[in-house]
């Protein structure tokens, strides 16, 4: 038995049709960039999370990136965010000279910890970027009070902006992940909630300066035709891509009611295990379970007897950003955030998408439940 990790084949085959469709029409208009399905799916998006404004790009490093350079930052100044999440989220603050400054998680849902990062804010402090890991929403009220306990101490706007990388599509206080802060960000990329056949990526803000900015930051910074009114960057979202995440935005409630059975009864079944410690899910919040990840010091013993039975696993992530060599001038070493190393030793992801079958699923839970005792 050989289950996918990500089911992307049964998806297509689903929506075969509709996505065939819409590929045509633009082809048959040779209108490949910007064309009027960028800003359909830009209403369809900004209506799906309630925000006022989504603005799309094309992937989501430039997503993060354009919201930073929409504010502002600038060398010398710091962000705050967590060392527990894909490269891009603390690189980009980097690359435009600015200091990630990083906060360690907590232990049951992964999440930056919102206690220990009011001692992090300085007057440097631009801007605090959450991780919605792994599908779940971050605790945005507390961050959004703690940037605002910054603003009154230093005079000055601490940004909130939501990587809502993995989340899109979850729900926080009955408000969808990506209106929860000042900005937000997500990505498309094929193997996220929603996403397209490439890469792809969207802003969300209630903010119609930001917006304004955003949308032009994505096209050179142009105000008008050879009229540049910032320096930006080239982060447009192709017709293609606009078109086929039309098709899937359609599906995509039902995609999540899916995707949010499978995530509980994987927790609800392996519970059990004595082994393994799954995410823990607020109740205050919903996931789209970008991955199914779960703990386990046993972790290279058990993707070995997994892999051996057909089930693919991922890690994310092996190890956190803070010991990464890209960021050796931060000077951090091993210990300094003990939770996300804790965390990064132990992580493996299960196979997870809203065509994952109760079958194959009950093939993986029972593999986990009825593993031979690990040394």
């Amino acid at each position: 038995m050989q289950i996918p990790f990500i089911n992307l084949q049964a998806q297509y085959q689903a929506y075969q049709a509709q996505i065939n469709q819409v590929i045509h029409t633009v082809l048959d208009s040779g209108q490949y960039i910007m064309g009027p399905q960028i800003d359909e799916l830009e209403k369809n998006l900004a209506q799906y999370i309630g925000s006022e404004y989504a603005i799309t790009c094309s992937n989501g490093s430039d997503a993060q990136l354009l919201a930073l350079m929409a504010i502002g930052v600038k060398a010398g100044d710091e962000v705050i965010t967590t060392p527990f999440t894909f490269v891009s989220t603390a690189s980009m603050i980097a690359l435009l000279g600015a200091m990630p400054v990083f906060v360690d998680i907590k232990a049951d849902t992964f999440h930056i910890d919102p206690d220990k990062m009011l001692e992090k804010i300085t007057a440097k402090t631009k801007a605090i970027i959450p991780v919605s890991i792994f599908g779940q929403v971050a605790d945005m009220d507390e961050i959004n009070a703690i940037a605002e306990q910054g603003r009154q101490k230093y005079g000055h706007k601490i940004y909130v902006i939501e990587d809502a990388a993995q989340s899109f599509g979850a729900e926080y206080k009955d408000k969808k992940s990506g209106h929860l802060s000042d900005m937000a960000y997500t990505s498309f990329f094929p193997s996220k909630p929603l996403g397209c056949y490439g890469d792809g990526g969207a802003l969300f803000t209630d903010d119609p300066g930001l917006a304004d900015k955003l949308k032009k930051l994505r096209l050179h910074g142009q105000s008008q035709r050879y009229q540049h009114q910032f320096i930006g960057i080239n982060g447009r979202l192709d017709t293609m891509q606009a078109a086929i995440l039309n098709v899937k935005l359609n599906h995509f409630p039902q995609e999540c009611c899916v995707r949010a059975a499978l995530g509980d009864r994987y927790t609800r079944l392996l519970n059990s295990s004595k082994t393994i410690t799954c995410q823990g899910l607020k109740s205050d919040r919903t996931s789209v379970y970008a991955q199914y990840s779960v703990l386990s010091p046993k972790r290279s013993q058990i993707i070995e007897r997994l892999t051996a039975q057909g089930i693919p696993t991922a890690i994310h992530y092996p190890k956190p950003l803070h010991l990464q060599a890209c960021f050796a001038d931060l000077n951090h070493q091993t210990g300094d955030f003990p939770v996300a190393e804790k965390v990064s030793s132990q992580i493996f992801s299960l196979p997870m998408s809203a065509f994952l079958t109760e079958t194959d699923q009950d093939f993986i839970i029972e593999a986990l439940l009825n593993m031979p005792l690990l040394d």
